[in-house]
């Protein structure tokens, strides 16, 4: 059994890292979507979801038992300690899952794995890449994009980006960086360009051991 190389895709809030996601997941790439891990990782009654129930208190759970993640985020969002004991209780069942789940796809052949994580850095789930790929864009652009698509206040927006790595930060710690200043069709043909540049680094052809 081959070991899969396993791309990591990060970036800003509204660059535009979606569509990156779907344009790879269309030509060979096998994706684990961390934000599906994370929200399997708390499901009710599981030891993540009662281990932040002891460390922020059982007003997190809603009535069935489950998170309630606006509570949640109303008690860690405003207080950066807080923060980043959620990250220090949530992030290794995270990483647990994912490793998993890469260990899964490894033995059904797959050679192509997309991690696709906004926070790839802060749960060090860079470590378990080959490589890295962020996506950039202006600020400006991101928050017309992010307050038209989560219905937020431009200055929410501006405050989601304070929490997050800079751009510097991004081009500093990646392979591959995919600035989405552009059309859609442009950033379709920049996201192909990488995954086809990546698979030829690989000497892949097909996401299948052979």
């Amino acid at each position: 059994m081959s070991r899969a190389r396993v791309v990591g895709l990060t970036g800003q809030s509204g660059a535009g890292k979606t569509t990156v996601a779907r344009v790879f997941a269309e030509n060979g790439f096998e994706v684990i979507d961390a934000d599906v891990v994370s929200r399997q990782a708390v499901q009710r009654g599981s030891p993540c979801l009662k281990e932040l129930s002891e460390a922020f208190g059982k007003e997190i759970l809603s009535e069935d038992g489950t998170l309630n993640r606006k509570k949640l985020g109303s008690i860690v969002f405003s207080d950066r300690e807080k923060l980043r004991q959620l990250d220090s209780i949530i992030y290794p069942y995270i990483i647990l899952r994912i490793v998993t789940r890469i260990e899964s796809l490894e033995k059904e052949g797959c050679c192509l794995i997309l991690l696709d994580a906004p926070t790839l850095f802060e749960a060090n789930a860079d470590d378990l890449c080959d490589v890295i790929v962020s996506v950039t864009a202006d600020e400006e652009l991101r928050a017309d994009r992010i307050t038209e698509r989560d219905s937020i206040s431009r200055e929410a927006a501006y405050k989601r980006f304070a929490s997050q790595h800079s751009e510097r930060f991004f081009i500093t710690h990646s392979d591959f960086v995919i600035n989405n200043n552009g059309s859609p069709v442009h950033l379709e043909e920049k996201a192909l360009e990488a995954a086809d540049r990546i698979k030829e680094y690989f000497d892949v052809k097909e996401n299948k051991e052979t």
